[in-house]
């Protein structure tokens, strides 16, 4: 590893002209955050270099598994940081435009940590194969692998294109596995493993089963938010929602607690007649004497005199029942 240069920030500087170059409104806004807090990590590293970059002998095997969140935020120097955030912001702009922002950040967190165990994997199969522990010992850090995996899915986007590597034209089928080559060859420091890592994953995504299973799990996510929003309306409902228990439905419908099957008790209300009668003549005395003067039909359906008595009145009660 190298020491992190400080002295000019030049690849900072053009990082941000080529940001006001773009404009900060035509960036998507994950892309925007996923690019700042590259820029804010570089400036701030949550920890130093040697302690953030991943290796099978630091994450295996010493079980420093937190390596796999830190390592791809984390660059060596300003030129580091330049070369890969240009490439992120480029694919970023793309990419989150058609497959929205919400999926996109799905997608750099899936890909941030898969490339990572990928890498390892990779890494620890060379251990055994070649018999050589140089290869659990590399570590690596940056964006790299990350934006490997994003160009696989960009070129899968947009099949029959061009692309130039280094001044010479390549199909996109063809281009990552190019770049990979032409790095390695051009830049001896680069991880090579960890951009292969990032091809493998977004093999995976394209043509593997690594894209169904994120969208199981999304939907997953999903099915169960909606039951809990769904039960606590159901276990918070009043007059508009219900509960189902044993009681029936609660405050919409109201039963006796006798459940009877009485039809009269619809318009009896429960009275006896001696009650009956007594408050029809109180809404006689009250109601009566207001309707006649509207003109409209007397309550009850029957008319009752103010001067009538008790008894007068259960007599012509008995007689209209009877008919």
């Amino acid at each position: 590893m190298h020491s992190r240069q400080r002295r000019s920030h030049l690849g900072l500087l053009l990082l941000a002209s080529q940001l006001f170059q773009v404009g900060l409104d035509n960036i998507p806004p994950i892309t925007l955050g996923v690019l700042g807090l590259n820029v804010y990590l570089f400036l701030f590293p949550a920890a130093p270099l040697l302690k953030t970059c991943v290796s099978v002998q630091q994450a295996y095997w010493f079980r420093d598994w937190s390596r796999l969140l830190l390592s791809p935020f984390h660059h060596v120097d300003d030129w580091h940081l330049y070369f890969n955030m240009v490439s992120f912001l480029w694919k970023g702009i793309k990419l989150e435009r058609r497959l929205g922002g919400a999926w996109f950040l799905y997608l750099i967190s899936v890909f941030s940590v898969l490339t990572g165990l990928v890498y390892l994997l990779v890494e620890a199969l060379l251990t055994e194969l070649m018999d050589d522990q140089s290869y659990s010992v590399a570590c690596a850090v940056g964006f790299s692998g990350v934006l490997f995996a994003l160009k696989v899915l960009n070129n899968h986007y947009h099949p029959g294109g061009v692309t130039y590597v280094m001044g010479l034209p390549v199909s996109n089928r063809y281009a990552s596995w190019v770049e990979l080559v032409l790095i390695h060859l051009t830049a001896p420091g680069t991880s090579f493993v960890g951009h292969l890592a990032g091809i493998l994953v977004g093999l995976l995504y394209i043509s593997g089963p690594l894209k169904s299973i994120m969208k199981r799990c999304a939907d997953f996510v999903k099915s169960n938010r909606y039951s809990s929003h769904r039960d606590t309306y159901y276990s918070s409902a009043g007059t508009s929602g219900y509960r189902g228990n044993s009681e029936g439905y609660s405050r919409n419908f109201h039963y006796a607690p006798d459940y009877s099957t009485d039809h009269t008790a619809s318009y009896t209300g429960g009275l006896t007649e001696e009650q009956q009668l007594e408050a029809a003549i109180r809404n006689s005395l009250n109601d009566g004497g207001q309707t006649r003067e509207r003109g409209g039909p007397p309550p009850y359906g029957f008319s009752l005199s103010q001067e009538g008595s008790v008894e007068d009145l259960r007599w012509r009660r008995l007689r209209r029942f009877d008919s």
